[in-house]
């Protein structure tokens, strides 16, 4: 018989087949395979590996970044450079873009690291029935059809269904998140229900007990090979990567631009020659930003040690700028917004009061009836205020999976009492009396018991987890207890539990809120138990998906539908991952925060992928972030440093595109009318590497509170809207300078050249300190090591130009009377570009952007 081919995450949920449709459709005898027919198997299927790994070669990640437009052009500007003669360049450039590249691959073999720690996660050996016997076999020869035996302790080898249960619970926080053992029933004969309790999941543990397992899924078609393959694809660039290739292209327009203007130009006027060429060169060299990796690294580098001071862990630098740009956090509920612990919150009696006599009833039961004790016992003691008083032990029935109860015989005196809890609605059933507010019992008639199964259901729904207390009087001279007396009881109500959200979650999500962040909770709970939390802890949630509709949703729908709607409810795994892409594509820069292995596919698809460090270690490895407190006050510290690191950052964007267009325009301008160059190769160059200089310290820099308020966006709008304003108005002054040294002290061509030289430079460094704020540069103060730096290259600057020191570069002194007249001018284009400043800086830029970015229109055109 040919056997079907196993169940896939895509094809089914196998466990809804039930056990004999199952069987059958894998053509698996209950008594394990042959050797053959496993073999069979295992040669058409393939090796149970859920998690292979693909690392590339070192050359295809460099070549691969070889192609990014700011790369290219670095490294054509290098090439140049070296054609010229200029070695410091070339040196200095190569060593810039390999330091950069390096960084780069560096962070891809993080992610590839968090894959091999997937695989660590896959048991090595596992106990099968072949031939109708149980022997040993590797875990990569395990196949679909086969019949594995599982105890306490033992990791899962692949998916299955549960043919045979003994008291068995398997721990599967790694999948779900949850932190609670879960209880492992048999499958029914025929078709199974819509949980999981008859499936068992590769990757998670067992933890107490023992099963039967039918493999249903191996390698790829398992959970946990679909979330290998997640992390393997290939995502949608970061915030931050789409941000870097947008300046290149815009820096490479720009560059084009001006080339072509001055060749055109002196092909026009005096025909192409050598020096015309290599001044066109000299100017695309000018318009490359050099030291825009240095100084990114340095800003990120710098924003990491400031958030490793919050106890934030940045593992992928360029995440800081991403956690800046965020504008939507998605997060799981269990340990971020809520402790991850269990604890009693009251109980309740039949008539849905507060109840004293319930809370002792279940103490007393947790603290004398034997077995293992769980969460729930250990909740209820802490809560105890004394040690059962005069209460004593006398005979228990201690919980089993058949019963779903405990049960323990107490006494006081010549008074006898058992005491029972389990489940509510099983409890229910054997109950014939319910007990009222003043002790006593009344019968237990069909409106009474559906009054308590409604009242039952609607704490609940309140995201309360309940456990029923009952008991019943026994005779004086009771000592011993059987399963038989666990009838007749008297309900008494219930003990209320729950994972209490944490105090300082709320207040988290507010500042978030009120930091441009929205806050989306994504939950396997059931809706009303995520809805409940979110009004507890006062979010300000709008709409509810659930799982099922998710499923429903196409992902163009899915995206429309995710802008709206805050809370995700019944969420399966695989679905995260696809909230977030949806998300993305509706424009929105989105953080993820999450813990276990099925959070790891959404956490890599995330712009900045975050953990906190008692995560799993895939989780942990798949982040960028890691949080060392699960705390979401603790990230809204950190989203603060990353948006000052990426203001410094486009401080010298702005200053870089904006001051070398400039200059490079009027060099440009300056050719079509002037019989010479206004400045040699070389002096364009020694101008472009002091002027960088200049800037290293904008990382240490500090931003104004505007900008720490709202998410901030790569905006290359606003960046050449800011390089086309002022960029002219600087070249206007450089015209003004032109006019004044030929029309008014009529300068030789090497006072023309150093006199502008000087202007320039001038200009360049200390308008930094006029648009390094939005705010009038007199309010706010530029930081000490921004200061020294600028003013010593321009110190560097004047002392070539104005010494014989600058004679190799070309460099004369000018006339007192020239430099007095330089300084003028210099004067009068700071005062005007403070006043333009407003108008280059616009704010709005974002909004429109992220319009741009949702609409699939953000597209800048130079031309």
């Amino acid at each position: 018989m040919e056997p079907a081919k196993a169940a896939t995450a895509g094809e089914g949920e196998f466990w809804r087949e039930g056990r004999n449709a199952l069987l059958q459709r894998l053509a698996a005898p209950t008594g394990g395979l042959s050797d053959e027919a496993a073999a069979e198997r295992l040669r058409r299927c393939g090796p149970n590996l859920a998690v292979t790994s693909l690392r590339r070669g070192l050359p295809f990640k460099i070549a691969r970044r070889l192609v990014e437009p700011l790369i290219a052009i670095l490294l054509i500007a290098a090439l140049i450079a070296g054609a010229t003669g200029d070695w410091q360049s070339l040196v200095i450039i190569v060593l810039i873009v390999l330091a950069s590249i390096a960084l780069d691959v560096f962070q891809e073999t993080q992610a590839e690291n968090a894959v091999d720690a997937l695989r660590r996660t896959v048991a090595v050996r596992v106990k099968a029935l072949r031939n109708g016997e149980a022997v040993e076999i590797p875990v990569r020869e395990v196949v679909a059809g086969d019949v594995v035996l599982l105890h306490a302790g033992d990791l899962v080898p692949a998916d299955g269904l549960i043919l045979e249960s003994h008291d068995a619970m398997a721990d599967e926080a790694a999948l779900t998140g949850e932190p609670f053992p879960v209880e492992k029933l048999a499958a029914p004969s025929e078709r199974g229900g819509e949980g999981t309790d008859a499936a068992l999941f590769g990757g998670t543990s067992l933890v107490a007990g023992e099963v039967r397992m039918l493999v249903a899924a191996t390698g790829a078609d398992t959970r946990l090979g679909a979330i290998a393959r997640s992390m393997q694809a290939s995502e949608p660039p970061t915030a931050f990567e789409r941000g870097v290739h947008g300046l290149g292209m815009l820096i490479l327009r720009l560059t084009g631009f001006l080339v072509l203007f001055v060749l055109l130009t002196q092909l026009v006027r005096h025909g192409l020659s050598i020096e015309s060429f290599l001044f066109a060169v000299a100017l695309a060299v000018g318009l490359t930003p050099e030291l825009l990796p240095v100084v990114m690294t340095v800003t990120l580098a710098r924003g990491a040690m400031r958030m490793a001071g919050r106890k934030v862990v940045v593992k992928r630098l360029s995440a800081i700028h991403d956690l800046g740009a965020m504008d939507v956090l998605c997060t799981d509920k269990t340990g971020t917004l809520t402790e991850a612990r269990i604890a009693h919150v009251g109980s309740f009696g039949c008539d849905g009061t507060d109840s004293a006599r319930v809370t002792e009833l279940a103490c007393l039961n947790s603290r004398f009836c034997g077995g293992l004790r769980n969460n729930l016992d250990a909740a209820l003691l802490a809560t105890a205020e004394d040690g059962g008083g005069d209460w004593r032990p006398l005979a228990d029935l201690p919980f089993d999976f058949e019963r779903r109860r405990s049960s323990v015989l107490v006494a006081r005196g010549e008074e006898r009492e058992m005491i029972v809890k389990g489940a509510p609605e099983a409890l229910l059933v054997l109950c014939d009396r319910f007990e009222r507010a003043d002790g006593a019992a009344d019968g237990l008639d069909d409106a009474a018991r559906a009054r308590l199964l409604a009242l039952i259901e609607a704490r609940g729904a309140q995201g309360l987890r309940l456990l029923g207390v009952a008991r019943r009087p026994m005779p004086p001279r009771a000592d011993a207890l059987v399963r038989a007396d666990e009838a007749g009881l008297v309900f008494a109500g219930c003990a209320a539990f729950i994972d209490p959200p944490k105090s300082s979650a709320g207040v988290a999500a507010r500042q978030l809120a009120a930091a441009g962040v929205r806050v989306k909770v994504i939950s396997g709970d059931a809706a009303p138990v995520v809805r409940h939390l979110a009004g507890s802890l006062k979010l300000p949630a709008r709409g509810l998906l659930t799982g099922e509709e998710i499923a429903a949703l196409g992902d163009a729908a899915l995206a429309a539908r995710v802008r709206h709607v805050d809370l995700f409810a019944r969420v399966a795994p695989e679905q995260k991952a696809r909230i977030v892409l949806a998300l993305r594509k509706a424009g929105h820069t989105v953080g993820f925060i999450g813990d276990g292995i099925n959070d790891a596919p959404a956490i890599h698809a995330a712009d900045v992928g975050l953990s906190v460090e008692g995560g799993t270690e895939v989780a942990r490895e798949a982040a960028a972030i890691v949080l060392l407190a699960p705390d979401l006050g603790v990230l809204a510290e950190g989203i603060g440093e990353g948006r000052r690191t990426y203001a410094n950052i486009m401080k010298y964007v702005r200053m870089g595109t904006s001051s070398n267009f400039g200059n490079m325009l009027s060099m440009a301008l300056a050719s079509m009318v002037l019989p010479f160059l206004p400045l040699n190769p070389l002096q364009i160059l020694v101008n472009n590497m002091l002027y960088d200089l200049s800037e290293v310290g904008i990382p240490f820099d500090e931003a104004d509170p505007g900008e720490l308020a709202r998410p901030q966006h790569w905006d290359m709008r606003a960046v050449l809207r800011f390089t086309l304003v002022m960029g002219p108005l600087s070249s206007l002054f450089d015209a003004a300078t032109f006019a004044v040294l030929l029309g008014l002290f009529d300068a030789g061509i090497e006072t023309f050249r150093t006199a502008w030289f000087v202007e320039s430079i001038l200009t360049q460094i200390l308008v930094i300190f006029v648009i390094r704020t939005a705010a009038p540069c007199w309010r706010s103060r530029p930081h000490r090591f921004l200061v020294m730096t600028s003013l010593g290259a321009l110190a560097v600057a004047l002392i070539l130009a104005l010494t014989p020191l600058g004679r190799p570069f070309g460099f004369v002194a000018p006339p007192a009377p020239v430099l007095l007249a330089i300084l003028a001018i210099a004067a009068g284009y700071l005062v005007c570009a403070e006043i333009f400043k407003p108008l280059a800086m616009r704010a709005g830029g974002n909004r429109r952007t992220a319009r741009a970015r949702r609409s699939g229109t953000h597209r800048f055109r130079l031309f």
